[in-house]
């Protein structure tokens, strides 16, 4: 399943790179929920991908992106427990719903890939709600969850999507 979407990512990223427009740059931070909540304090990432819009509503793309989430460390009556760092490496489809011109909300669906040892990763969904701020420029509020086999990685992340739109020499 994984080279399947490895595979699927880099044929659209092939495309992506000869259409060069609706290119997103983002970056997020936010708060672990759940399973990792006791050994996990604070969770960054960043998004790279291109969007292609459908029509006036529907946009449709590809993403790769990075998560780490910094350990915690707990001191115990002179025992420091120090955790190890989790990271992502998310390969996924994305689809974005315009109901108006300044709201969006969508999803992002795919493969997390881990990065750390002891990490197989597993199904990425990251749903989001995002607010136009210029015509290049939104915020985004999302959840990422990552099912793992004995766990699941779940977080709340606020932040900042940059789109760079090229225009076609012809």
């Amino acid at each position: 399943m994984k080279k399947l979407v490895v595979v699927f990512v880099l044929v659209f990223t092939g495309i992506v790179s000869y259409g060069q427009e609706g290119l997103k740059f983002g970056v997020q931070a936010g708060l672990p929920l759940s399973d990792f909540n006791d050994t996990v304090g604070v969770v960054v990432g960043a998004d790279f991908g291109h969007m292609w819009a459908l029509n006036e509503t529907f946009d449709l793309g590809v993403m790769v992106g990075y998560i780490h989430g910094f350990p915690e460390k707990f001191d115990n009556q002179d025992l420091l427990e120090d955790f190890p760092s989790v990271q992502f490496l998310p390969l996924s489809a994305s689809l974005r719903i315009w109901p108006s011109n300044s709201i969006s909300f969508g999803a992002q669906v795919g493969q997390a890939i881990g990065i750390n040892d002891g990490n197989d990763g597993g199904f990425y969904v990251r749903p989001q709600l995002g607010i136009l701020m210029s015509a290049q420029t939104e915020i985004n509020f999302s959840y990422t969850s990552i099912s793992l086999e004995e766990a699941n990685w779940s977080t709340i992340t606020f932040g900042i999507m940059y789109t760079l739109q090229l225009k076609r020499p012809y």
